[in-house]
């Protein structure tokens, strides 16, 4: 490989940077980027038309206040319709309602703005531990030798026993300090920032190739069959790109319930800790809806593909797709018909100049090969769903009442006309020890007019969703009458 091969490598590639809609944002207007930071975020990717519609125009009269050259026939719909047109935003149906979203050249342009206007520095110990974690990750997996990797694991577990001896020790666990941890959650939600841009381009890569297998079914020139093998063509080659793979991961991610659950608790765990105090709103919303954005964003790209499988299957299933499979073998049948006849000796009308530059050869022709002409399989018909298919997500039930005010009644019987919460919260069963459980003995408790003593606590322990145990501290409530229902 020579030198400069490299260079002409890039050159291409800045040729056709020149040309994309990334470049013509970032040579626009500087205001057009500023507003366009300002109205998509890490948690809001999707704006309602008519809001995005009264922001632009609230924005264009502060322009127009310091004096700042605008088109004045143009309203902020138009400045809308000429990014659409300009692929800085695209404009999807969402349940019949047209929403804004940037496209992914808009994402990269706005994530790679924020780095150079922002103050941060993504060079901190958070990073450099995790590049060292997913190096090590990298070498254990991608070695052959089982005798290694054994070794290497049995290390691990040896350093994890040390630490948790040290622990039951009573030594005192390392724990980052305020400015680390900020440090680390900024960095992880740096690594997210890039996820909308990823899945925002394998999603208009689904689209267009949508749109081209559309558009060529709906062609007569076209050789009908020959369209569905391009598109399955097309689906690999997009599916081993960065994005294709980056989708790939995240769907048996999204796909696992167990790793939602791990990475879910470790959210919450974090969000619960001082230091996220030092973090910006934005930046908790971020953290906190970050796997339900996810989420939307996969189901995004899966809709596509529905509505992809879904032309194939009624393509394939259609009467005109029957006749050109039928057209095709009796074309096939004739062929081989003609390769089989007995035929004398045939001479050319005219002796063919090997030397002209205008003699093509059967190579250059192209030879029949039935193997391109043979129809695809059937697509498999689209699953039957049925209501044991639809799993709803498990909740904390509502608080029985009429149940609380039985135990309530029944606990000043037991205790001579004076009960507290806790007693009450004690005689009920198992099933019943959740935290709605304990909102409603509080409702009942300020509802019957009972004492209360705020410097005073009690501990009650309760149950989660997922199995857990939890202890609730209360103020001391005491019912002194019946909690009327």
């Amino acid at each position: 490989m020579r030198p400069s091969d490299s260079a002409v490598a890039h050159w291409h590639a800045q040729k056709q940077l020149r040309h994309s809609p990334a470049w013509k944002l970032l040579q626009g207007a500087p205001w057009t980027a500023a507003f366009l930071r300002a109205e998509f975020t890490a948690t809001r990717q999707r704006v309602a038309l008519e809001e995005f519609h009264g922001n632009l125009a609230d924005f264009m009269k502060e322009l127009r206040g310091e004096n700042l050259s605008l088109n004045e026939a143009w309203q902020a719909s138009h400045y809308a319709d000429s990014w659409v047109r300009s692929q800085f935003l695209s404009r999807p149906m969402v349940d019949g309602k047209f929403y804004y979203e940037p496209t992914a050249d808009t994402a990269r342009v706005l994530a790679f703005m924020d780095t150079l206007t922002g103050s941060r520095t993504n060079l901190n110990s958070s990073r450099l531990s995790t590049l060292l974690n997913s190096i090590e990750t990298l070498s254990l997996q991608s070695d052959p030798n089982p005798e290694s990797r054994i070794a290497a694991l049995e290390a691990e577990i040896a350093e994890r026993e040390n630490e948790i001896a040290a622990l039951r020790g009573g030594a005192s666990p390392a724990v980052l300090s305020d400015d680390s941890a900020v440090a680390a959650t900024r960095s992880v939600l740096d690594l997210a920032a890039s996820l909308p841009a990823d899945f925002k381009r394998m999603r208009d890569g689904v689209e267009a190739m949508l749109h081209s297998i559309r558009t060529e079914i709906m062609e007569s020139s076209v050789t009908k069959g020959v369209a569905v093998g391009q598109v399955l063509a097309g689906d690999k080659a997009l599916r081993g790109t960065v994005e294709g793979e980056t989708f790939q991961g995240f769907t048996e991610f999204l796909n696992d319930p167990v790793q939602q659950a791990r990475f879910r608790q470790s959210v919450n765990e974090v969000l619960e800790r001082d230091f996220t105090d030092q973090l910006s709103s934005e930046e908790r919303a971020n953290l906190a809806s970050l796997l339900r954005e996810m989420r939307r964003q996969a189901a995004d790209v899966h809709a596509i593909y529905g509505r992809l499988s879904e032309s194939l299957h009624a393509y394939v299933q259609s009467a005109e797709f029957r006749e050109s499979v039928l057209l095709r073998k009796a074309i096939h049948a004739a062929e081989q018909a003609v390769a089989r006849a007995p035929l004398g000796a045939r001479t050319g009308v005219v002796a063919p100049l090997l030397y002209a530059p205008a003699f093509e050869t059967l190579a250059g022709l192209g030879i029949f090969n039935p193997e391109d002409h043979v129809p695809p399989p059937k697509l498999a018909a689209p699953p039957e769903l049925s209501d044991a298919d639809i799993h709803r997500t498990p909740v904390t039930p509502a608080p029985d009442m009429p149940a609380l005010h039985d135990a309530v009644g029944r606990a000043r019987a037991v205790r001579g006309g004076k009960a507290t919460l806790a007693d009450v919260y004690a005689s009920l069963p198992a099933e019943l020890h959740h935290i709605n459980t304990i909102r409603g003995l509080i409702l009942a408790a300020r509802g019957s007019g009972g004492g209360v003593d705020p410097e005073a606590t009690q501990l009650l322990e309760f149950t989660q969703i997922d199995g857990s145990t939890r202890t609730a501290s209360v103020p001391l409530f005491t019912f002194t009458k019946d909690s009327a229902p």
